[in-house]
């Protein structure tokens, strides 16, 4: 039988008891503020592998990697007392760096985004249509003007508005 989604079952559970165990049990300075932000269990189970986060950045951030390499036999066991598996998977801690990725990834969007308000602002004023300057009518494929589509349309049907 397939194991379905049993490692996915047993990182939830992972996370749950380990973010407890590091808050409560653990009382290494180093280990400090973590957050555990997912938990990667292979499909047989034997190895667990927990993503972490922390606020701590340069050599804070090996401190708290090897204080967290201190605690793993202690999470370990605890682990296993709390799950009641059989065989507890070997825990290794990784720094979770798509954190800082999706974050840089924002600022590079609401950059995006300040830029083009700034241009919409200076572009807005200078941006005319050529073509209702000159007063001319766009025609459709039929040879006909806009407006009879206009009066053809179902009501609540305006299309765009200009504001």
């Amino acid at each position: 039988m397939p194991q379905g989604h049993r490692p996915d079952r047993l990182g939830d559970q992972i996370r749950t008891e380990t973010s407890d165990i590091l808050a409560r049990e653990v009382h290494d300075p180093g280990v400090g503020f973590v957050t555990i932000t997912r938990v990667s269990v292979t499909a047989d189970l034997q190895i667990a592998r927990v993503y972490y986060t922390t606020m701590v950045t340069g050599a804070e951030r090996k401190d708290t990697s090897r204080a967290l390499q201190r605690a793993t036999p202690f999470v370990r066991r605890q682990l296993a007392g709390r799950l009641g598996l059989r065989r507890m998977p070997e825990i290794e801690f990784r720094f979770d760096e798509s954190v800082e990725q999706h974050a840089r990834i924002e600022q590079l969007i609401h950059e995006i985004h300040e830029q083009d308000a700034a241009r919409g602002v200076d572009g807005a004023a200078g941006a005319a249509d050529p073509a209702d300057a000159t007063g001319a009518k766009e025609t459709d494929d039929a040879g006909g003007s806009d407006e009879a589509d206009d009066a053809e349309a179902p009501p609540g049907d305006e299309g765009p508005r200009e504001p």
